[in-house]
């Protein structure tokens, strides 16, 4: 069958999996995973191996979108007026995640390289789930829009850990001699190349589109920008994720009204892309590897939590912040599904090429992070209704 076939397959059921999935009080998400598990390798082996390799640009697109949102939401003003609080905030929650989870993986498998790459992954939430209950229940006031900032921001900053991680992580498994110097010369490139990149698309993106209104140009345009950043950041050989990230917050912070008109219409394509993408998330599970794995899976989930409640408590204690902050921020923060599904894609695609260790490496990444990203996006929405709950925010702003 050619490839369309199984793409079409995989949108109308992964449809009918997340209206189901919204019938029982879950979010979309996880019907797209079950789906994509029941469609996979471990099941029906509709989507085998190859068919996903062969799908592999889709999570490039997917991706792509995702990070230029994300770019997009991050604007410089809002953060000076949430001021420093939010910022210690962040950074506690991520290290804490990256911290703990990687001491936890190590401890128990004993491989440097295995625990950077989990604890890399750790920091990064969905915002999805937790903007959507904050809407649901139309919560407003500073735990609120505290929580707007933080789970949109620290994608960012997860992005950029694990670009540090996964080339220390490339350095150990390939034998290479370990020193500052070199981590911090394969991160340079990872990292500044990937921004310089995005920033330049940015600012000729937001001259061409500052003369564009019409929303299907301004779509146009949109795509071609961030299909122009990813494919060139794929010859550079740095992070499409990071050069999209550059992308959307220089745009958005450089072109205001631009970049409103811009958000408004890559929204609406988005829903078919991501329900392929997260299916085929679901179609790399493989079950019958589960079981060895239920202990490295309740490490991630124990110490994942763990470090985002204990950042998120200590980042405002240190700052001041208020205490509303202190005692509820942390259970708002818990969710995690299209940053660290797509991120564990990526050590798949960068790591499944280095020898034995590096595929055992990529198999462990996918499964672990497949199976606890069903756990975090029931438990995270759970906790952010909480937390606005105890804080009195529920209810607060105009339907």
């Amino acid at each position: 069958m050619d490839v369309l076939f199984f793409i079409a397959i995989a949108i109308i059921l992964g449809f009918i999996g997340g209206k189901f999935s919204n019938k029982v009080g879950f979010p979309g998400v996880i019907g797209y995973l079950v789906i994509g598990l029941l469609l996979g390798p471990s099941c029906a082996k509709i989507f085998d191996s190859e068919l996903l390799e062969e799908l592999g640009i889709i999570n490039d697109v997917a991706l792509a979108i995702v990070a230029f949102i994300i770019g997009s939401e991050m604007l410089l003003n809002t953060l000076r007026k949430l001021g420093r609080s939010i910022i210690a905030i962040i950074l506690f929650e991520s290290f804490g995640a990256f911290t703990l989870v990687a001491i936890g993986v190590y401890l128990l498998t004993h491989k440097l390289h295995i625990a950077l790459i989990f604890g890399a992954l750790a920091p990064a939430s969905a915002p999805a789930g937790t903007v959507a209950v904050l809407q649901e229940y139309r919560a407003k006031g500073p735990l609120t829009k505290a929580l707007y900032a933080v789970v949109g921001l620290d994608d960012g900053l997860a992005i950029i850990i694990y670009a540090f991680a996964a080339a220390l992580a490339k350095l150990l498994l390939t034998g290479g001699e370990i020193s500052f110097l070199k981590v911090l010369e394969s991160c340079s490139k990872e990292v500044f190349l990937a921004i310089l990149l995005g920033a330049a698309i940015g600012f000729g993106l937001g001259h061409f589109l500052q003369k564009l209104h019409r929303e299907e140009e301004v779509l146009a345009v949109t795509i071609g920008g961030i299909f122009l950043c990813t494919g060139l950041a794929k010859y550079l050989h740095v992070s499409l994720i990071l050069s999209n990230l550059s992308l959307g917050m220089t745009f958005a912070n450089s072109f205001r009204q631009a970049n409103r008109r811009a958000h408004r219409t890559i929204q609406r394509i988005t829903v078919p892309i991501f329900i392929v993408f997260f299916l085929m998330a679901g179609a790399h599970l493989q079950i019958k590897l589960l079981p060895s794995m239920g202990i490295l899976g309740l490490i991630y989930i124990v110490c994942r939590t763990a470090g985002l409640m204990g950042g998120a408590w200590c980042g405002a204690a240190v700052s001041k912040a208020p205490s509303v902050f202190r005692k509820y921020l942390g259970f708002g923060i818990l969710s995690q599904a299209g940053v660290a599904i797509g991120l564990a894609i990526l050590v798949t695609r960068e790591f499944g090429d280095l020898g034995q260790m590096g595929r055992y490496l990529s198999l462990i990444v996918i499964n672990t992070i497949a199976a606890t990203t069903i756990i975090f996006e029931i438990i995270g929405p759970i906790g952010a209704k909480f937390a606005i709950s105890r804080a009195g925010e529920i209810g607060k702003s105009k339907p």
